[in-house]
């Protein structure tokens, strides 16, 4: 049975590592800094060196493709990204570039002609580290964003994708193209497949996200003089909304989650009751319909909590982010590789948005999850066996292999 080479593909993470390595063992490669071209760089050289051609578009993007027999075909697409968080990982992103990679080399090594063409795309500034919105790469080729707004976004000093595009050479001209399906390898970045004992996780999409602004403003008083029952503790409300939002994602089906994590409190003062609190509110499910319940859920909790603590709460939402179902039959497809290698698998939602959400719009789509230490990523010390690893590639190598179709 055809297998990737696991040791070229462990020694090819581990160079690419070396450009922007930290003293923790991670790397910092912020997207379209020097460091990130350099690792660009690399990844093109390696492409060239295995035969094929490379373009690159308007927003940075790389795509290397092998050629198929029926030049008409549409290609079979694997990728995922190269920049890093300010305190990265060197398996998050890199890892679906690099798998991509090892299947060509495996193809050619193989001597495998596929029928449709295969591309290995590297998306650009997928983190959203330097320049907002995340996912802009594939957000742009999938027509989520413009062209000209996201080569208007600037980073913290005043630079402009569209400067640092140039000053890195990455401005290219290739527009964006059909694809026929898309495959993203991924670390979990979470712990359920370590905890479980599981080789591969199977994923069926992703969480859809609903982030809200939370205003709630009560009244500054006097901690001593102020009785308890006529206070309007902006605190006390947040507190509350805090408990009510942890219960909601506990009690709701379909992976439902729910996260308080920011908040800012006002005067912020030992012998005051807190007058104002700012804070947030992130709710994420895998289905829409129960994203949407929990949110009419969270509405009435919150009327409830104003009334009940005289105070005023404005909940704004400022993030609507639909879930992702990925393709049955590509998803079946990573199952069946799965026990082809006898591998040990289960069924998974990534919690986290991939390029991979953004592709599943406008292509077919699928991803292969393999555990990571501890479920620890976006961290210098985030790490992955090389055997899960390798497993992986094996899985995304059959699956790219059933899509393409061979000569």
């Amino acid at each position: 049975m055809l297998q990737i080479n696991p040791d070229r593909l462990w020694q090819s993470l581990m160079d690419l590592a070396r450009i922007g390595a930290t003293e923790k063992g991670g790397v910092r490669r912020l997207t379209l800094t020097d460091t990130d071209r350099r690792g660009r760089d690399q990844f093109v050289a390696w492409c060239k060196e295995a035969g094929m051609t490379v373009e690159v578009d308007g927003i940075g993007n790389i795509f290397g493709r092998r050629a198929g027999t029926e030049v008409d075909a549409l290609p079979v697409a694997m990728g995922s990204h190269l920049d890093s968080q300010p305190s990265g990982g060197k398996f998050d992103g890199a890892y679906g570039v690099m798998a991509g990679l090892e299947v060509v080399r495996t193809l050619n090594d193989a001597d495998i002609r596929t029928r449709a063409p295969i591309e290995v795309a590297a998306w650009t500034n997928e983190e959203g580290s330097r320049f907002v919105p995340t996912l802009m790469g594939s957000g742009v080729f999938a027509g989520v964003f413009s062209l000209e707004n996201a080569l208007e976004a600037k980073d913290v000093d005043g630079i402009s994708v569209r400067e640092a595009l140039a000053s890195t050479g990455y401005a290219g001209k290739a527009r964006p193209h059909q694809l026929g399906a898309y495959f993203e390898a991924h670390i979990e970045q979470g712990p359920v497949l370590e905890q479980t004992k599981t080789t591969i996780g199977v994923v069926l999409g992703a969480l859809g996200q609903r982030w809200f602004d939370v205003l709630i403003a009560g009244q500054d008083s006097h901690a001593g003089p102020t009785p308890m029952e006529t206070r309007k503790d902006a605190l006390l409300a947040a507190s509350r909304l805090v408990i009510e939002v942890n219960r909601i994602a506990t009690t709701f089906p379909d992976y439902a989650r729910g996260t308080v994590g920011f908040m800012q409190v006002k005067p912020n003062s030992r012998n005051v009751v807190p007058g104002e609190v700012r804070t947030t509110v992130d709710l994420r499910n895998a289905k829409d319909a129960t994203l949407s319940s929990m949110v009419e859920e969270l509405k009435r909790c919150v009327a409830r909590i104003a009334a009940d603590c005289r105070v005023e709460i404005d909940l704004k939402e400022v993030v609507y982010f639909p879930p992702s179902e990925f393709a049955a039959d590509l998803v079946e497809s990573v199952r069946e590789g799965s026990k082809k290698f006898g591998y040990s698998h289960r069924d998974i939602v990534s919690g986290a948005a991939h390029d991979a959400v953004y592709m599943a719009r406008i292509a077919p789509t699928a991803m292969v999850f393999v555990p990571c230490e501890g479920g620890i990523s976006h961290n210098e010390i985030e790490n992955a066996r090389p055997e899960d690893i390798a497993a992986g590639c094996n899985v995304l190598l059959h699956a790219v292999l059933g899509c393409a179709g061979t000569a």
